[in-house]
Order: structure tokens, then sequence, then C-alpha cells
């Protein structure tokens, strides 16, 4: 083996091991509400992302993955809210109190989503790209602000 080969094998080891130690607490609650919303917000990234890539010609357009990715992400923006309970709010949240403190704004922020979802869904079904893309900004435009009002940068 060579000494370069080693020398990556030891790097991507060590970063390995640092990451399994970062400290990130695990979910050990009844039900695990935090693991839960958390994975459906990772499955929404991933239904977004590659009609995100489309929208911005990085990626080429097949209208039926991409309507399929649409009406994913349609129902999958129904699905985290439900975790958000009233005794979720522990590491390794990174949601803010606001959530649980401003459950009104919190809530309109959901529903704003799910319209932006359901646009997405509609202008996918015209495959007409003039229609999606602006469809898929306000769903990331939704996103970010959510995110920048509920959500915690730190892990």
């Amino acid at each position: 083996m060579s000494r370069l080969l080693l020398s990556t094998l030891i790097a991507i080891a060590a970063a390995f091991a640092l990451t399994a130690c970062s400290g990130t607490p695990k979910d050990t609650h009844p039900g695990q509400p935090v693991t839960k919303r958390k994975a459906v917000f990772k499955h929404m990234l991933r239904a977004l992302e590659p009609m995100g890539m489309v929208a911005r010609d990085r990626k080429e357009y097949d209208r039926q993955e991409f309507l399929a990715s649409a009406q994913e992400l349609k129902h999958l923006v129904t699905q985290p809210w439900i975790y958000f309970t009233p005794d979720s709010d522990y590491p390794p949240t990174r949601a803010k109190a606001d959530v649980w403190q401003k459950p009104a704004e919190f809530k309109q922020a959901q529903e704003k989503l799910q319209t932006a979802a359901d646009q997405l869904a509609k202008a996918a079904e015209s495959g007409n790209l003039d229609i999606i893309r602006p469809a898929v900004k306000e769903v990331q435009k939704s996103c970010k602000a959510c995110h920048d009002q509920f959500r915690s940068g730190a892990a």
C-alpha cells in the first residue's frame, strides 16, 4: 500500500472517529420525537434538492421524476409537525424555544410551507419550467424563513 493511500485512509478514519465523538446527544426519550421529525425533514430535503437542481438548470428535467418528487414533498410537508410535542424541547433538537412559545406563528410557517408545496405540485403537473421555477423558489423561501425563525444553527 502506498504511503499516500495509507495516509488518506488514516485521515478518513480519524475524521469518522471525530464525528462519532462529536458529543451530539442521542434521542433517548419515549417515542423519539426529535429523531422522527429530523428523519421527515431529511426526507423532505432529499425530495426538494433534485427539484432545486432542475430549477437552477443544474440537472436535466425529467417531467415524471419531477412530478413524483413534487407529490412526495406535498405529502411530506404535512408530517413532521406532530413530532413537535410539548415534551420534545431537548437535545439533540435544533428547534428554538419560539416553536413552543409562539405556536400561532409556528403554525403559520407550517401552513405557508404546505401551501407552497401544493403550488409546486400543481406547477409540476403543468410541465412548464417557467411556472415550476418560481414555485420551487417559493418552497425554498418558506423553508428558509421557518429555519431563520424557528431553528437554531447549533447542532
